[in-house]
């Protein structure tokens, strides 16, 4: 059960939302707080992602947060605090600074990564190992700010099976990551009932994940295209995400074009 999760955090930070390019998806003072569970009723931790405008080398950018931990029984024999943050531009989104530092049951990491443009080369700093590495690359988003990125894509025009691609970032490697939109759905939640859309992750496999998980998330049909819910199915039972509290949103919460 450690392993999925580890995969739920994991995936957790890089699912994807979507929305029209009119209005914006997101703006500083944004606030997401999800709960995660086992099964439907074993609270399994919470995570929180929040959004502030900040400087970084003299230019204004989004500053990004995502926290993660294990709470209850499941942080008796497996606990998980995982912290990450991302500095990208706020009009193009791609990422200057990426920070990940973990804590998984006792597997630590705590790397830096900061994206040189001039040279198209990720340096990334390994506290952990205390090891430097240079990794060349043409065009990325980081684990966090692949979220926002993809927030501000238009898909009013997919149809079912359609996939959505990018190139992640993440471990001093490129990842080929991609979703698949499923359809629509409404779904009965304790805001009410809110028109979702819905996707699952792909990514490549052979390396960190299989070559399709059994993840589905369900996004906010509206002009912030927020995760609301996430489920991973396992071979006993599952793990869930849910939205639990919001604030500081860009747009009227369910409401869309």
């Amino acid at each position: 059960m450690k392993k999925y999760i580890l995969l739920l955090f994991v995936l957790f930070f890089t699912s994807i939302a979507f929305c029209q390019q009119k209005p914006v998806a997101f703006k500083s003072g944004e606030w997401l707080r999800y709960k995660m569970s086992y099964s439907g009723f074993l609270r399994a931790g919470s995570a929180i992602l929040e959004v502030k405008e900040t400087d970084y080398n003299g230019k204004k950018v989004f500053h990004t947060k995502g926290t993660g931990w294990t709470s209850g029984m499941i942080k008796w024999f497996f606990e998980v605090d995982d912290k990450y943050e991302s500095y990208f531009d706020k009009d193009s989104v791609k990422p200057y600074l990426f920070k990940r530092k973990i804590n998984e049951g006792g597997y630590k990491k705590h790397r830096i990564t900061a994206f040189n443009y001039d040279y198209n080369t990720a340096y990334i700093q390994d506290f952990t190992l205390q090891t430097d590495t240079s990794v060349v690359f043409s065009k990325v988003q980081d684990m966090l700010s692949s979220f926002y990125f993809l927030r501000n894509q238009d898909v009013s025009k997919l149809k079912k099976g359609d996939e959505i691609k990018l190139d992640m970032f993440m471990d001093s490697q490129i990842y080929p990551f991609k979703l698949r939109f499923l359809g629509k759905e409404t779904l009965r939640t304790k805001f009410g009932k809110v028109k979702t859309l819905i996707f699952r992750p792909l990514v490549q496999s052979g390396r960190v994940f299989k070559a399709q998980e059994s993840v589905t998330i369900w996004i906010t049909d509206d002009f912030n295209k927020i995760p609301i819910k996430m489920k991973a199915d396992l071979a006993v039972g599952s793990l869930r995400a849910e939205l639990e509290q919001y604030k500081g949103l860009a747009n009227t919460f369910g409401k869309s074009e």
